[in-house]
């Protein structure tokens, strides 16, 4: 009998063999019904078995080796991705949920060969296809199996940044009223202003992990573009950080029109991490240029700074969430998370704007944007 028959007509039995082997590997075995234990095995061995029957050509079965064939079993791919989300759901680790289809595909084998009489040579074939068939809904339940991890860890980071929103502003504002009410000695104040720091760098911390939660469980920032004016915005952000460096030597360069249809909360965040980026590495005079230039349809705004230039090889992944350059240390309170860049980066993308960087010891390092002078609206 070919082997896709005997799938069909054994089904059950092979169903049954599953089962009992994921109740040993099972977490909380008493927990699970049969349904949860047997979840979608008959629907990926019948897919398996149909995908067996359809032809295949020798060019098709060399790409569906490497991975790059067409999708030729759609109900596979369905079946065994919702196999591994679900195995997620109940508490099964990857480990486990691959065991299963090493199981699965010995299984099979042996009831099958302990069946044949005089095998030849379609029988090898038949071997063939099945196991490509197990390797391809191994592997789309894997993926799920991992896609579903990581949403959860993106859904545990949106909790715990808004949770830790109120307790940070609790501090932030006993802080100020502590100031205020009470006639405090110099290094009682130096204490408070520490104090106060640390919440805005935590702040500022949160603020960056909940934006690069929302982009990843989303579909990109929402913005909400309204008529504003670049120059003033970039003026405000600017005030702002060079208030809390003393020695920041800011120049600030405007020509023609700033002026654009943009959302200004977002376009603000953009100014503070990228002003933040420049006074951060920008060499002991913190000197920042910033210039802004209005053009027919689109403005063009650039910060430059000097200072040690971006490796090369980084550049790459400058925009990529959670890369810290080579010079920060995990203790250094003036970082972030490193999402900053990554901000940054949806930021513009959510305006349909761009931006190039340009870095070399002799020149410094420039951040150009371009934005259009209106942007449609986005949302989640």
């Amino acid at each position: 009998m070919r082997l896709s028959d005997f799938i069909v007509q054994q089904v059950d039995r092979i169903v049954d063999e599953w089962e009992q082997f994921a109740r040993t590997i099972a977490p909380h075995t008493d927990a699970l019904s049969h349904l949860q234990l047997r979840d979608h095995a008959k629907s990926i061995l019948l897919a398996a078995a149909q995908d067996m029957r359809t032809a295949q050509s020798a060019s098709e079965q060399e790409a569906k080796a490497r991975g790059e064939g067409p999708e030729n079993s759609p109900r596979l791919d369905e079946a065994a991705a919702s196999h591994g989300a679900l195995r997620h759901d109940v508490g099964f680790d990857l480990v486990e949920t691959i065991a299963e289809f090493r199981h699965l595909r010995a299984c099979v084998i042996r009831l099958w060969v302990a069946s044949l009489g005089t095998p030849d040579l379609g029988y090898f074939q038949d071997m063939v296809r099945f196991n490509e068939a197990i390797d391809e809904a191994m592997a789309e339940s894997t993926t799920a199996y991992a896609e579903q991890v990581a949403r959860s860890r993106d859904i545990f980071l949106a909790i715990l940044g808004h949770d830790l929103r109120a307790p940070l502003q609790a501090v932030s504002m006993s802080t100020e009223l502590l100031a205020r009410k009470f006639a405090l000695d110099t290094e009682a104040l130096a204490y408070v202003a520490r104090i106060k720091s640390g919440s805005r760098h935590m702040t500022a911390m949160v603020g960056d992990l909940l934006e690069f939660v929302r982009s990843r469980l989303g579909s990109g920032l929402p913005i909400e573009p309204a008529p504003m004016d670049l120059a003033s915005a970039a003026k405000a952000a600017m005030d702002e950080a060079c208030a809390g460096h003393p020695e920041c030597t800011p120049v600030l360069s405007f020509e023609g029109d700033s002026h654009g249809i943009w959302d200004r909360g977002r376009i603000e965040q953009m100014l503070q991490n990228l002003i933040g980026n420049a006074l951060q590495h920008g060499g002991a005079n913190r000197s920042v240029t910033l210039s802004i230039t209005g053009g027919a349809e689109q403005v063009l705004l650039s910060i430059h700074n000097q200072g040690l230039p971006i490796p090369q090889d980084a550049l790459a992944t400058l925009f990529d969430p959670l890369v810290r350059s080579s010079g920060e240390e995990l203790g250094d309170t003036s970082t972030s998370l490193g999402l900053g860049l990554f901000i940054v980066k949806e930021v513009i993308d959510a305006h349909q704007g761009s931006i190039e960087v340009s870095s070399s010891e002799s020149a410094g390092t420039t951040f150009s944007v371009t934005l259009p002078r209106v942007s449609r609206a986005t949302s989640l």
